[in-house]
């Protein structure tokens, strides 16, 4: 590439896979390029096909947040480095986010430290958005939130990487809300303790607790609209959503919060609670999205024993994870802001949901084929906002 000058490469383990070793200045790291680490070296003027001096390993980047991220790096000419599991040819999309050989990537498990230290060996970025809904056979929620945390954040260390930067969960605590589970959402606890493991190990960490993130393919707007969570001609709410409060965030803005924070060196070593400019009753935002929907006949009701019933059978089955008590909880728990810095504090300009909830939701509506004429039917009316 163009942008590069004077690369040599360098071979990452038994993989075979190529990275090429930049000969230079730095942009974030002063270290010495005889050490053998990649450096660094700015040129261009922006955009993909220059090289912003950032060389980032991205897990999680296969994830809803993680596209965005690794878009927002290539789009600057960064360097990424995407470990994956599973196939390559479901990691093979991102490979248009960056330049040409701007974007790698490395199998790796998140049980296996060699794999890991591996694919951050040359960087002086690492991001982790490694994250699940809910447990399975091979990994707990301590496995992936915890464990997987705290090897990330080590071996980050022992490699020198310059910045880490760690994704929890807003709502993140040891004694959650309880809403129908005896112990607290398992989800949020792990989170928890991942910060403090990421913390022990890399003091310097920054971390962001996003609350629900919705744009394209989420878990927020779609999840509402999905056949096994509504009713035919109703949507089961704790307490019809009336105590419930919530502030989604639109996923591009945590994106350019991440962005923000790497080249802030202010925002070292601090956490960053990441949400949406304004708070809403959860039952106020399931008239307004149902009101997109022009869905006729929708009702909001209380959660009686057949949904649960529902929730049960549908958590027992591997093929269908749509629904379970974890995701019940935690989609009923109030939003808590506990006046740590937001992302506004990182310079970005929030997304209003009603900006951005039409478009997402369109495929998704009644008559979604139908081209109505301007003015047929009316805006929906945004949701009012809670104030105190």
């Amino acid at each position: 590439m163009a942008a590069i000058a004077r690369a040599s490469i360098v071979q990452l383990g038994q993989f075979g896979h190529h990275v090429p070793q930049v000969v230079g200045c730095t942009y974030l790291s002063k270290r010495d390029s005889s050490t053998g680490t990649l450096t660094a070296l700015k040129r261009g003027r922006g955009g993909r096909s220059s090289f912003s001096g950032i060389v980032a390993t991205v897990f999680g980047a296969t994830g809803f947040l993680g596209k965005h991220v690794v878009n927002q790096l290539g789009k600057i000419g960064s360097q990424v480095i995407i470990p994956y599991r599973g196939d390559a040819a479901e990691v093979l999309r991102l490979k248009l986010c960056g330049d040409l050989g701007q974007i790698l990537f490395f199998p790796y498990h998140l049980k296996d430290e060699e794999s890991i230290r591996k694919v951050m060996k040359y960087s002086n970025v690492v991001i982790n958005l490694v994250g699940r809904d809910w447990e399975t056979r091979n990994f707990t929620f301590e496995d992936v939130h915890v464990d997987g945390a705290r090897s990330i954040a080590r071996l980050a260390k022992e490699s020198g990487v310059e910045k880490l930067v760690h994704l929890s969960c807003l709502n993140a605590s040891p004694n959650p809300q309880q809403i129908y589970m005896k112990t607290g959402s398992k989800h949020l606890k792990s989170k928890y303790a991942g910060e403090l493991a990421v913390r022990e190990e890399f003091p310097e960490a920054i971390i962001l607790r996003p609350s629900d993130m919705y744009g394209s393919e989420d878990r927020f707007l779609r999840y509402y609209s999905d056949m096994w969570r509504r009713g035919r001609d109703s949507i089961p709410l704790w307490k019809k959503g009336e105590a419930t409060i919530k502030a989604p965030v639109y996923v591009s803005d945590v994106a350019s919060g991440i962005m923000n924070a790497i080249k802030d060196p202010s925002a070292v070593g601090k956490t960053f609670e990441a949400f949406g400019p304004n708070r809403y009753y959860l039952s106020d935002l399931m008239d307004y999205f149902y009101s997109i929907l022009r869905w006729r006949g929708y009702k909001r009701v209380h959660i009686n024993p057949l949904f649960l019933a529902k929730v049960f059978v549908l958590s027992q089955s591997p093929s269908n994870k749509v629904l379970n008590f974890e995701k019940l909880e935690r989609e009923h728990i109030t939003d808590v802001m506990t006046g740590l810095p937001t992302l506004e504090d990182l310079g970005v300009k929030l997304t209003h949901i009603e900006n951005q909830a039409p478009f997402e939701l369109k495929p998704y509506r009644m008559y979604a084929y139908y081209y109505d004429q301007i003015g047929e039917f009316a805006d929906p009316v945004p949701p009012p906002v809670v104030t105190s």
